[in-house]
């Protein structure tokens, strides 16, 4: 299977031997690396969003969301459909919300850690972290 098509030019790389579901994983990581996209992405798949609605939903200007919504489109994550005069933009797999949550999911147990190893120090009254 040729899976270039799927990937920047800069990230197929046969010479490594990587997996290229790793190489895609990575991509995509890189493509959620703003709590925007995120968001947007949530914002999405819920219904398609207009930009400005979506930069509005997010706090953040309508040139900015239109930078990250190109991000996610040139990664494959969104998909702009034409909408009367404007367009609208969707998640191309809602599946990708999924994704999100489990990494949430893995945030909210690595805080709730970090959070039990602070009150043990605070109890203690050490200022030694404890290696796990």
């Amino acid at each position: 299977m040729c899976h270039s098509a799927l990937m920047p030019m800069w990230a197929y790389d046969d010479d490594t031997g990587m997996d290229p579901i790793f190489e895609l994983q990575a991509e995509i990581c890189r493509t959620l690396s703003h709590p925007a996209r995120i968001a947007m992405l949530h914002l999405m798949a819920d219904e398609p969003r207009e930009v400005g609605r979506l930069a509005e939903a997010v706090g953040i200007s309508q040139p900015n969301a239109s930078k990250h919504l190109a991000v996610m489109r040139s990664a494959g994550l969104v998909e702009a459909v034409r909408d009367g005069r404007g367009s609208v933009y969707r998640l191309t797999d809602p599946g990708v919300i999924g994704a999100c949550d489990v990494m949430a999911d893995v945030m909210r147990r690595r805080l709730a850690r970090l959070a039990e190893l602070s009150a043990a120090i605070e109890k203690t009254g050490n200022s030694s972290v404890p290696t796990t």
